[in-house]
């Protein structure tokens, strides 16, 4: 193959040995090795005998087939999941950063809007840039050298800055030791501004939209992460595209077509950017249809369904292992640290089994297309029973954090009974005394000392209840019938109080619409007692 031909079938052997040459992505923490709900779900939930109305156990790596799955079934299932891997692998690539993805040292560069439509009124550039550096913090061998707030009219503008500041802002930039990259805190630059800044400043340069992107690839863990990752990254990788196209222009002197094909060089690569982006919105779809028959699985033991919601930090999975006791939940202090659906089984105060489901965070100013990526995961929580929104009420954004995550509901077309019964949580009050909500309804806890979990449960369940249209109520059942073992088998049972002179109990069980109304056909003389 001769200079200045191009060939397809390369670039999958191109792209991973690029991938093994810049190695495992790494980000701060070590390897991530657990497997959250994906193509099987993982329950894991307090050791208690399973059936009906207990969400399955960990230890067996339960999933949601409802029959066994002969060994057979499961050797072909991993064969597939392995030829799926390496699809994935291929799909996914080398880091569109290039450079980007080794070790970095950083100057994070704010814009602050004095004035004007663009000035945000809930919050200010030194907050803005704290959060900026915490981004950077997130991702191992990245190291902040400085931190520059400098003012701005118009963040929107070709090169962000007026004239006077932008030459200020050079100048401070060449006189940082050993710098080799700056992080402009806005949410995305043009393919046209980043090569001239590139230019200007002779750095990397990367925006919010880019660094994000790269700690979600650090933190995916699941072929269905990886993939909305590889989506995201598409218009980062045509952006770069058009970048690298306009340098080889200027040093060729216009474009080439590809020997005999017709196309340019750049269009065969658009192609190519074109084919892959349908790959893996056939994959994503396929992973889709999979989480649809779980779900359906799931609807049909009647398992109640919260997902828990919030800004990204603010103790999700900490509340999740307080709500469920599962020893094996390691919540992390870093950006980002979920970005894929989890499923924990857990029991209310009636003894209900539920399923607590983590979310991946959100963050201000997250791309439209970046949340669009992750439809595939954020879906699940439309076919939730209950919402439940937990902040972080220590941090200085807190309201903005509150209307950031209330923004990104809204647009996910979420049903109006979700929105409307919402549960929201104010976490980390032990870090401010005699804190009390200033909201309606919120509730006050500190999910790392156990504060305020019990009532929270409560209100979780009077929700629950409800949402499902589940009753809680007494029904008197002779011991000799079948109506004791059906309602073990149907319901979820909290207490038998037998009575031996003449041979009946009195059971209190909590019981769905659908299985009540089974119940009184099967049993139409059975006394029932409403609370």
């Amino acid at each position: 193959m001769g200079p200045g031909r191009f060939s397809p079938s390369l670039l999958p052997r191109c792209w991973r040995a690029a991938a093994a040459a810049l190695g495992a992505a790494r980000c701060r923490g070590g390897p991530l090795s657990a497997r959250p709900l994906s193509a099987a779900v993982r329950l894991r939930a307090p050791q208690r005998p399973s059936g009906r109305g207990e969400p399955p156990r960990a230890g067996g790596g339960a999933r949601w087939k409802g029959v066994a799955g002969a060994g057979d079934e499961e050797a072909e299932e991993d064969d597939e999941d392995e030829d799926e891997d390496e699809d994935v692998e291929e799909l996914l690539g080398p880091s569109p950063l290039a450079a980007g993805a080794g070790a970095q040292r950083v100057a994070v560069v704010q814009p602050a809007v004095k004035w004007g439509p663009k000035k945000s009124p809930l919050t200010r550039a030194e907050l803005q840039i704290a959060e900026a550096v915490a981004l950077i913090d997130t991702l191992q061998n990245w190291t902040v050298l400085d931190k520059i707030i400098i003012p701005t009219k118009n963040p929107d503008k070709k090169f962000i800055f007026g004239k006077g500041n932008f030459e200020l802002l050079t100048e401070k930039i060449k006189k940082l030791p050993h710098v080799t990259a700056v992080f402009l805190n806005v949410e995305r630059i043009s393919s046209l501004t980043k090569r001239e800044l590139e230019d200007a400043w002779g750095v990397k340069v990367f925006d919010r939209y880019t660094v994000v992107l790269h700690i979600f690839r650090c933190n995916a863990r699941t072929k269905e992460a990886k993939l909305q990752i590889a989506l995201a990254e598409i218009p980062l990788r045509r952006s770069n595209l058009k970048n690298e196209v306009s340098q080889l222009d200027q040093q060729r002197g216009g474009s080439r077509y590809i020997m005999g094909s017709g196309e340019t060089f750049m269009e065969t690569q658009y192609r190519i950017l074109k084919e892959r982006e349908l790959k893996i919105r056939n994959a994503l779809e396929k992973l889709r249809r999979k989480r649809s028959l779980l779900r359906t699985q799931r609807r049909k033991r009647e398992f109640p369904t919260i997902s828990v919601m919030g800004y990204t930090n603010c103790g999700k999975t900490t509340l999740i292992k307080a709500l469920t006791g599962e020893a094996g939940l390691q919540p992390r202090d870093q950006l980002f640290a979920t970005l894929d659906i989890t499923a924990h089984g857990g029991y209310l105060p009636s003894h209900m089994a539920v399923i607590y489901v983590d979310t991946i965070g959100f963050l201000t100013d997250l791309p439209h297309n970046l949340v669009e990526s992750f439809s595939a995961t954020l879906e699940e929580v439309a076919y939730s029973d209950l919402i439940v929104h937990v902040r972080d009420i220590t941090h200085p954004e807190t309201i903005l954090q509150k209307a950031t995550v209330l923004s990104v509901l809204k647009n996910l077309n979420l049903p109006s009974h979700l929105l409307d019964s919402m549960v929201e949580v104010h976490n980390k009050v032990d870090l401010i005394e005699r804190y009390k909500p200033a909201e309606e309804n919120a509730l006050a806890i500190s999910a790392l000392h156990g504060h305020g979990l019990e009532e929270l449960k409560e209100e979780i369940e009077k929700k629950i209840l409800t949402a499902t249209g589940k009753k809680i109520l007494t029904v008197n059942v002779n011991l000799e019938g079948p109506q004791l073992s059906w309602l073990y088998k149907e319901a979820t049972v909290q207490e038998v109080e037998v009575m031996p002179e003449d041979g009946t109990a009195r059971v209190k069980v909590i019981i769905g619409s659908s299985a009540f109304g089974r119940y009184k056909n099967l049993f139409p003389n059975s006394k029932i007692f409403m609370p």
